[in-house]
């Protein structure tokens, strides 16, 4: 019996490379990147821009020709981000341009899901003790959850006909960090940063995370549960104890230094004054936070999984507090390979650090 279909974009990511690898042997996996890398059995892997009308076309066109017009799910990753600040006009092409042609080209497909990566940061923050659902206010604050908020809104005109499940996925990391915030907050404190020792705004704020693992098996079960699940969901995927920015701050320092740290809170007007100084002074390293990024520095996200729960019988199995030992240790075994994995800038300081 031939294997049901399954397409995965942006699939050279680090999410869509293992969730291919996870369903090579059950599914037929194709997936679609503009930049191909690696090889897996059992996957498909072609190129595809989903920027380019033709490309997209060109792309569809093959998997109908090999595989026929039933898909079982679209796993649509590609996307579009910027911590720099980024363009519109990406987000524009990459991230809501980009889906609809894809939604588009699935009109001669029979198609049975399509999933898309939304983010938590489409909702509003909200108070420490509160917990923020699915129907909580949709109130995206920069580029990048404004994108997946549209996005979110194509797939909700195609709803009856093809069955769509927004992810709204918290901060993703994994056993080797690779997030971006986290790794830039424990270079801060390694290198014994100023910038490590103030923070703009309340300290007893943070964001939700939730491991790549975990992210991979909510998806799996999105798939294997589709038929059972409504037209239209949206589903927040990610942990449900926040740690504070102070409390990641301290846990960093205990585990690389075994001492407290101390951050003190800073008004918003002044950390942008210290920002915007340190982005012009010349010879002086070019800071990770950017002017832009402090108004939302504090924001808080605390999350309620209470429908993926029922909807897919799944919940979080790591935390990140549990795996900050492992990022740590890495670090402090092999310096300058940790900074490269997660694409730091080391200092000469780092460079001459011996394991």
């Amino acid at each position: 019996m031939d294997k049901e279909v399954i397409i995965i974009t942006g699939c050279s990511g680090r999410i869509g490379f293992k969730l291919a690898e996870r369903f090579a042997e059950k599914y037929q996996v194709v997936g679609f990147d503009i930049f191909l890398t690696g090889h897996l059995p059992g996957v498909e892997f072609i190129n595809v821009d989903v920027s380019s009308d033709e490309s997209v076309i060109e792309g569809m066109d093959y998997v109908r020709k090999k595989y026929g017009n039933k898909i079982a799910s679209v796993v649509h990753l590609a996307a579009y981000y910027s911590f720099t600040g980024g363009s519109w006009n990406h987000y524009q092409r990459i991230t809501v341009d980009g889906t609809k042609r894809l939604l588009d080209s699935l009109k001669n497909f029979e198609c049975g899901q399509f999933i898309f990566s939304s983010t938590m940061l489409v909702h509003a923050p909200c108070k420490p003790g509160q917990k923020i659902t699915e129907d909580s206010p949709v109130i995206p604050s920069w580029d990048y959850p404004k994108s997946k908020v549209l996005v979110e809104a194509l797939m909700h005109e195609v709803s009856d006909r093809i069955p769509t499940v927004a992810l709204r996925i918290a901060g993703v990391y994994d056993d080797r960090c690779h997030s971006i915030p986290l790794s830039n907050q424990i270079q801060r404190i390694y290198e014994n940063q100023l910038e490590g020792h103030v923070f703009a705004g309340d300290l007893s704020h943070g964001a939700s995370f939730v491991h790549m693992d975990d992210v991979i098996d909510s998806i799996a079960l999105c798939v294997e549960k589709r038929k059972q699940l409504p037209k239209e969901l949206a589903l927040l995927i990610g942990e449900e104890e926040t740690m504070s920015y102070d409390e990641l701050q301290r846990e960093f320092s205990r585990l690389i230094y075994g001492k407290e740290w101390t951050t003190i809170a800073l008004s918003k007007p002044l950390a942008k004054i210290g920002a915007k100084v340190k982005q012009y002074i010349p010879f002086i390293k070019k800071t990770f936070i950017q002017p832009w990024m402090i108004d939302l520095a504090d924001d808080h996200y605390e999350l309620s999984v209470a429908r993926a729960r029922k909807m897919l019988g799944w919940s979080p199995k790591k935390h990140v507090k549990d795996v900050l030992p492992l990022w740590i240790a890495e670090l402090k075994k092999e310096p300058l390979a940790w900074y490269n994995e997660n694409k730091l800038k080391p200092t000469a300081w780092v460079a001459k650090q011996k394991s």
